[in-house]
């Protein structure tokens, strides 16, 4: 069965807060939401104006209110880049403590990627060697707590066919999954489609973005990762690629949550529900 969610992240360029997201799922009938982490205290949260979660809160109180609201948390996203020495040195004990928290509050899966930009210095085997040792010791942490990391498509590493495939092909582990996002893959100059199907067997949860027309034009082939629409699902150029990758899931019989990001207004929400969900009814 396949889910609707939506990434509290939509609120972050408009100053919202995880009580902001929260309330306009619970609105539009959305029972999943997605959320990012925060490996520390950053002032902007703790002030109210931004929706990520500190790693350093009370889980239970926030299960607690989640419960109440009615929301399950389909993914938590500590996308801290993990391939690279950075990811070593930061990125490694940041997914571990993020492990930590989604098992107490019964979430499934962590989100995790690549940078925006390749590292200089590094060929692509230096980073895929690094890559793996980091990988390796959150798994050892993921299979201890039956958490699936996930891989996002987001930067040039992830956009990249090949390096992808050979990660995955390197653990062949249940916990190492993909969260395909379609705007980044149509940003990087993939075709969404064409890269779902190559990795479908990894693929357990989506992030659903569209792209204007303008930031196509812009950046199309040069970027790799968006951080979120700024029309309504259905109203760019990447609207046909959702299409189509919402009903090869539909053929493939996919069960996950596509999670909606989208810019928090409501003319946004309330429109790429209604695109999204009209896909999955149709």
């Amino acid at each position: 069965m396949i889910e609707l969610g939506m990434h509290t992240d939509n609120w972050r360029e408009r100053s919202g807060n995880l009580q902001t997201a929260a309330e306009s799922a619970v609105k539009h009938g959305l029972s999943f939401i997605e959320f990012g982490t925060i490996h520390g205290q950053y002032f902007v949260n703790g002030l109210g104006y931004e929706p990520s979660v500190s790693l350093q809160s009370n889980p239970r109180a926030l299960k607690r209110y989640l419960d109440g609201m009615g929301l399950q948390v389909s993914q938590m996203d500590a996308a801290f880049p993990l391939m690279g020495p950075e990811g070593s040195t930061f990125g490694v004990q940041y997914i571990q403590q993020a492990i930590r928290f989604a098992a107490e509050i019964g979430c499934p899966r962590i989100d995790t990627t690549d940078g925006a930009e390749r590292i200089a210095g590094y060929s692509d085997d230096d980073v895929f060697r690094i890559t793996c040792e980091n990988y390796k010791q959150c798994l050892s942490w993921a299979r201890d707590y039956d958490i699936v990391l996930n891989i996002e498509t987001h930067g040039p590493y992830t956009n990249h066919g090949d390096f992808l495939q050979r990660l995955f092909t390197h653990f062949d582990s249940p916990h190492l999954g993909l969260n395909f996002d379609t705007g980044n893959s149509f940003i990087a100059g993939n075709d969404p489609l064409e890269y779902l199907q190559r990795f479908r067997a990894y693929v357990n949860h989506l992030h659903v973005k569209d792209v204007s027309p303008e930031l196509a034009a812009a950046v199309r082939g040069e970027e790799t990762g968006i951080a979120c629409s700024q029309v309504a699902i259905g109203g760019g150029v990447n609207a046909e690629n959702i299409r189509k990758c919402v009903a090869y899931l539909r053929e493939t019989d996919f069960h996950g949550v596509l999670s909606i990001e989208c810019s928090g207004t409501e003319e946004n929400i309330a429109g790429s529900v209604r695109y999204v969900r009209g896909l999955l009814d149709g």
